[in-house]
């Protein structure tokens, strides 16, 4: 349990694997987003890594943040740690040193959606779906990833109902480089991940920073003007009332027209 790094190739490779796997919906509490954003930084700067592949044990890669752990804090201290934990992770995975893959299998939700929107590559199986039912746990965040997934009026419609999206869906917009099944994720990922970590290792370092360069919108910045607006909505109630009914099924019956 928890985040771990590992070199399924061998050391010699040049390619890291880091794993999340938070029973049991991958949830990461606020520790979680720190320890991953450390895992992926740390990994980044091995001279000897070339590609990070970033994955997830259990039935979806990511939910987001664990909001039960929101929900026990009476105060605010967890919701500024969740924050400030998904801003370094996403920003971890966007300014690693070498080129990382996300291997999506399942569901890949809030926060998921912050990580694989700032991956360099996405390779999923054929029942990842993808989404922000922010809106419907008093949060807002991560349009700024979604937006680099699919186009601006797409993401505007998902973000506003919190539907989700297929792996096809995105392949079909070229934001899914390959879509597999389930048992041959990892492999797919892996392969791509080999084929990036034969260039050489500081032109491909160069190259990601050169990409990162010319990228029409700052990720960090966007993102976190984007969380303002969280905590003007836990600040003046909304985020509770909106985030009390989570899994409640009723509730959720009482809003359908």
């Amino acid at each position: 349990m928890g985040v771990s790094t590992s070199s399924p190739e061998g050391p010699d490779k040049g390619i890291s694997v880091v794993t999340v796997d938070f029973p049991p919906v991958n949830a990461l509490p606020v520790q979680g987003w720190y320890d991953l954003a450390d895992a992926i930084r740390t990994a980044g700067r091995d001279p000897d890594v070339r590609c990070v592949v970033l994955a997830a044990e259990g039935r979806g890669f990511n939910a987001g943040v664990d909001i039960k752990e929101l929900q026990r804090d009476a105060g605010h201290a967890s919701l500024v740690g969740a924050n400030r934990g998904c801003a370094e992770a996403f920003a971890a995975v966007y300014e690693c040193e070498v080129p990382v893959v996300a291997a999506v299998g399942g569901y890949c939700l809030g926060g998921g959606i912050g990580l694989v929107g700032n991956a360099d590559v996405i390779v999923a199986s054929d029942d990842a779906t993808f989404g922000l039912p922010e809106l419907d746990r008093g949060a807002l965040g991560a349009a700024t990833h979604l937006a680099r997934l699919v186009p601006q009026h797409l993401m505007r419609a998902l973000y506003y109902t919190s539907r989700t999206a297929t792996a096809a869906e995105l392949h079909a917009h070229g934001s899914v480089w390959k879509v597999v099944p389930r048992d041959r994720l990892l492999g797919a990922a892996l392969s791509l991940a080999r084929e990036i970590a034969q260039k050489d290792g500081s032109l491909i370092r160069l190259a990601k920073v050169a990409i990162n360069g010319i990228d029409p919108v700052d990720v960090r910045r966007s993102y976190r003007f984007e969380q303002g607006f969280t905590f003007e909505a836990n600040l003046t109630g909304i985020a509770d009332r909106v985030r009390d009914t989570f899994g409640n099924t009723s509730a959720q019956e009482d809003k359908q027209p």
